[in-house]
């Protein structure tokens, strides 16, 4: 019975010192002052978009009431956060104070995957989760390539990802592949959806059709490579259609 009440007290004590600590904390946590921001933006390759400067300076200029001395728990965390996410590159922003006072801005960007050109007006990019992007002024990198009279369609969705899944997945299969991320350079969509493929290495066109049965048609164009190439050059034939079932057309 003695034992027993001594871990009762034991146990008691324990959770008073908790409080207390938890309120200490809790004290210090509301009188931290502000110091400083910084932004970092996480790394992907080939990707700079968002540029650590501009967002900063853009929310230095936004919310002015930020210096130095202000206490942290002034500040709305949550109204940085929608700031910074409305740049079109940011996926996510995550904003927090350490103890020292310093605001924390850690960021993750859209990585684009494709980029839709358009002779006669602005470009887009297409990012992996399927969004439309805007071009920036300042960077660019290299993806394929999305061109021809179904463009324009393209450009005026927001989200490739509900009416253009066969597309994407498309494009999503060539991204991924580090062989066909690099030999394949563009697609050209006429306004039937019907693709044509062209190449990094050979001039021969891909007919490809459209964006269906996407595993079995580059089986066939691995086949073109491996089989068929080897024995005819580079240079013999200028079309190659795999568009229908089970057939491999060269011209």
């Amino acid at each position: 019975m003695k034992t027993k009440l001594i871990k009762t007290l034991g146990f008691s004590l324990l959770g008073l010192v908790l409080l207390v600590f938890i309120g200490f904390v809790e004290k210090k946590g509301a009188e931290r002052k502000f110091s400083e921001m910084s932004v970092q933006v996480k790394g992907i390759a080939d990707v700079y978009f968002v540029d650590e400067k501009e967002i900063l300076d853009n929310l230095k200029a936004e919310f002015q009431m930020l210096s130095p001395g202000m206490a942290l728990s002034e500040i709305d965390f949550q109204q940085v956060e929608l700031k910074v996410e409305s740049h079109p590159f940011v996926k996510k922003a995550e904003v927090y104070g350490d103890m020292k006072g310093n605001i924390w801005v850690e960021i993750q960007q859209h990585q684009p995957m494709a980029r839709i050109v358009r002779p006669m007006a602005a470009d887009g990019y297409i990012s992996t989760e399927g969004q439309i992007l805007p071009t920036s002024p300042k960077y660019t990198t290299r993806v394929l390539i999305l061109e021809g009279d179904f463009a324009e369609e393209l450009l005026e969705a927001d989200d490739l990802s509900i009416d253009y899944q066969d597309l994407l997945g498309l494009v999503e299969f060539i991204f991924q592949d580090p062989f066909w991320n690099a030999q394949i350079t563009s697609l050209e969509i006429d306004n039937k959806g019907d693709i044509k493929m062209h190449q990094q290495v050979g001039n021969q066109v891909i007919e490809f059709g459209d964006a269906e049965d996407i595993a079995e048609k580059f089986e066939k164009i691995s086949l073109f490579y491996d089989e068929i190439i080897p024995s005819k050059g580079w240079n013999a034939y200028s079309r190659v259609n795999v568009k229908y079932k089970d057939q491999i057309i060269c011209e």
